[in-house]
């Protein structure tokens, strides 16, 4: 939710990085909006106005200040605390879904009407599906414009542009520049040559437990699917339009992120599952200051400041390999997943690196001959079971789906149980406040913080900790080890 104006001003005038991307700041003296840290003179508060988005501010007439780049600013956490269906709708107009599919697409998948939908992104973020859509287009083109050298007519289509003439006028109307003068005053650095290879930085907000981070994923990446390479995660992807390769590397207060794309209109799809595998929108500063409140969080969490909750750039991959997982060690189950990887993954067009082919598609791994599965037969049929059910759309665990309802149908499957559901939620559904209470690495973590428990006495000494259980079990199983 938008805070209050004069929390606003303030923090404004303060220039807090911490609220860029909570709020857009609209000057009316000069006709620009900007994040709340700009380094610009601070306007006089009457000739202010705050706007949720920038889609907001862009649809009351505003343009984009060209030195904060208010439209680059980390995403709002509280997309991900907000289960309704406003934050599932921004995490989906983020992922591309309004430029593929059209808001009745948009509208479909949240089951409401186009014209409820509407009313209702209105009244929460004030502006409706098609110009939050639009600001996702803007940045999607200001990206190629100054990180490449693409011809502009393939940039509007790359970014989702219906014609030449709407890409010109939207980037004039946002930046109050022409895209020829965009890609002059570009700052200097690598501007890819080759077509589909992008380079681009990730904003996120401070601290970052990259560390971390990289070593949870380094000890799940699967053979020929991902690697960590020192401070580099590289992985395969399986885009709407085509596969891709994500490079990221942390650096003070972004992610080097480079790109290669089979096909360019997957930039904005790629952008968001990659700041979602990071989770790049996380309020770290908020989430230790409620953790570091618990007694027995309160070393943990100093130890480790900015821990993030690691996402995932497939959800239903995420929900296969949760499944895999089960009732095994990680290390097994890595390699269970590298064998199937091998067995019926798509290879790329053009390896790179050690990475060689997309993890298995769902129906892929419905439709898969036994042989292939090498686990007990409960937890491979379970496993052809969920295949299945994601394939048809049954289930969804991406950033637009109903958490409630969703742990519903995974409860729902045989050999899915609390645990299962749990993971799913927290690292597909971007879900702060799962909280996979028998989880093994979290109880032998409050064993060793000597609070021996079990699955119903762990859900006790986490109530606390709402609605950050899923960070404060991060921490835990860092604990554990």
């Amino acid at each position: 939710m938008l805070p209050d104006p004069d929390t606003c001003y303030c923090a404004m005038q303060s220039r807090d990085t911490r609220f860029d991307g909570w709020f857009f700041v609209a000057v009316s003296s000069t006709g620009i909006y900007c994040r709340p840290s700009c380094p610009a003179k601070t306007p006089r508060r009457e000739n202010v106005r705050f706007h949720p988005t920038a889609a907001a501010a862009q649809a009351a007439g505003y343009r984009a200040c060209l030195r904060c780049r208010p439209d680059a600013a980390p995403g709002s956490p509280d997309w991900n605390l907000r289960a309704g269906a406003a934050g599932r709708a921004m995490r989906l107009i983020a992922d591309g879904l309004v430029d593929r599919e059209g808001v009745d697409g948009l509208a479909r998948r949240l089951a409401y009407s186009a014209r409820h939908l509407r009313r209702l992104l209105t009244d929460e973020l004030g502006a409706g599906p098609l110009e939050l859509a639009r600001a996702q287009r803007a940045q999607t083109a200001r990206i190629l414009i100054e990180t490449t050298s693409l011809p502009f007519g393939d940039v509007a289509f790359a970014a989702g542009f219906s014609s030449l003439r709407q890409f010109n006028d939207t980037v004039r109307a946002v930046f109050a520049l022409t895209p020829t003068d965009l890609r002059r005053r570009r700052r200097s650095g690598p501007a890819a040559g080759q077509l589909g290879s992008i380079s681009l930085r990730l904003p996120h907000r401070l601290p970052f437990d990259a560390a971390g981070l990289l070593e949870f994923l380094a000890e799940r990446a699967v053979p020929g699917v991902e690697e960590v390479d020192g401070e580099c995660y590289r992985r395969t992807l399986r885009l709407p339009h085509g596969a891709g390769v994500a490079e990221l590397t942390p650096r003070s207060g972004f992610v080097e992120c480079t790109l290669r794309l089979a096909d360019l209109r997957d930039l904005a799809a790629a952008v968001s599952r990659c700041r979602a595998a990071f989770d790049l929108d996380a309020d770290p500063a908020a989430v230790d200051a409620a953790l570091v409140r618990d007694r027995l969080l309160a070393p943990l969490v100093s130890s480790a400041p900015g821990r993030r909750v690691p996402g995932t750039v497939d959800g239903a991959e995420l929900a296969l390999r949760a499944v895999l997982g089960q009732q095994i060690s990680v290390r097994a189950a890595r390699s269970i997943a590298g064998r199937l990887a091998d067995a019926i993954g798509e290879p790329l067009p053009q390896p790179q690196r050690t990475l060689r082919r997309t993890f298995p598609s769902a129906a892929a791994v419905a439709a898969a001959d036994p042989s292939v599965l090498p686990m007990p037969a409960a937890r491979r049929s379970a496993l052809q079971r969920l295949a299945a059910a994601l394939a048809d759309g049954q289930i969804t665990p991406d950033a637009g789906a109903d958490r409630d309802e969703m742990r519903r149908r995974l409860l729902e499957l045989p050999g899915i149980g609390a645990w299962t559901a749990s993971y799913i939620l927290m690292r597909a559904m971007a879900d702060t406040d799962a909280f996979p209470a028998g989880d093994h690495g979290v109880l032998r973590a409050l064993g060793r913080l000597d609070r021996p428990a079990d699955a119903a006495r762990a859900v006790e000494l986490a109530e606390p900790w709402r609605p950050w259980r899923a960070y404060a079990v991060q921490h835990l199983w860092a604990a554990s080890t």
